[in-house]
């Protein structure tokens, strides 16, 4: 069993890895950067995140620097976006709200999972998984000059807690590690995607 979660954390790991390095190119290219800005800004939405949560806990070198694979698949998720983009420009905006929400919930249950069995307690493990899954877009935007969007009021970061606390708890409850990772994707996917279906947001100050 522990190895089928291995797995399994392995594959949706390097799935939002390749996600996010999409949604982040893209970015750069809406923002007319050059090729090595869009590799810059979709390496830094892909990866950083990841990166932060392992320092966190100790856990040095970080993955991404332990294996190429993330890294190839970081620039790959570029790359083809700087050849293709007129191709990603045919794709309905759903489809990328659609794998955006997809991304964000992966990345926050493999960091809540990474930090379940590096031990951290219930409120660390909420917290690093919820920056696993926007440490990266926070830098993206920071790097594009614009206000992220987590702190602008968007149903963003409360999703990738939401999901990282559906892995704690289903951890706590001794499920199996692959149903809480389950549990955790369903609510983080599903609340991102009815927040902007009926376009909810956080409360702003009047």
């Amino acid at each position: 069993m522990k190895r089928t979660v291995a797995r399994l954390y392995s594959i949706a790991d390097h799935a939002a890895t390749a996600l996010f390095a999409i949604e982040g190119a893209r970015a750069g290219v809406a923002a007319g950067l050059d090729l090595l800005g869009i590799l810059v800004v979709g390496f830094c939405t892909a990866l950083v995140g990841g990166i932060l949560r392992d320092l966190l806990i100790g856990d040095v070198p970080p993955a991404a620097f332990r294996s190429p694979s993330r890294i190839v698949v970081a620039l790959a998720g570029g790359a083809l976006v700087f050849v293709g983009s007129r191709v990603f420009d045919t794709f309905p905006a759903e489809a990328f709200v659609l794998f955006d929400a997809a991304g964000l919930a992966l990345f926050a249950v493999t960091g809540a999972q990474k930090a379940i069995e590096h031990r951290s307690n219930g409120v660390v493990v909420v917290i690093l998984g919820t920056l696993t899954g926007v440490g990266g877009g926070v830098v993206r935007d920071v790097l594009l000059n614009r206000v992220p969007a987590v702190l602008a009021g968007d149903i963003y970061a409360t999703a990738a807690a939401l999901g990282a606390l559906g892995v704690l708890v289903a951890t706590r409850l001794r499920m199996p590690g692959v149903v809480a990772l389950g549990i955790g994707f369903v609510l983080c996917f599903g609340l991102r995607m009815i927040a902007v279906t009926l376009g909810w947001q956080l409360p702003h100050v009047a």
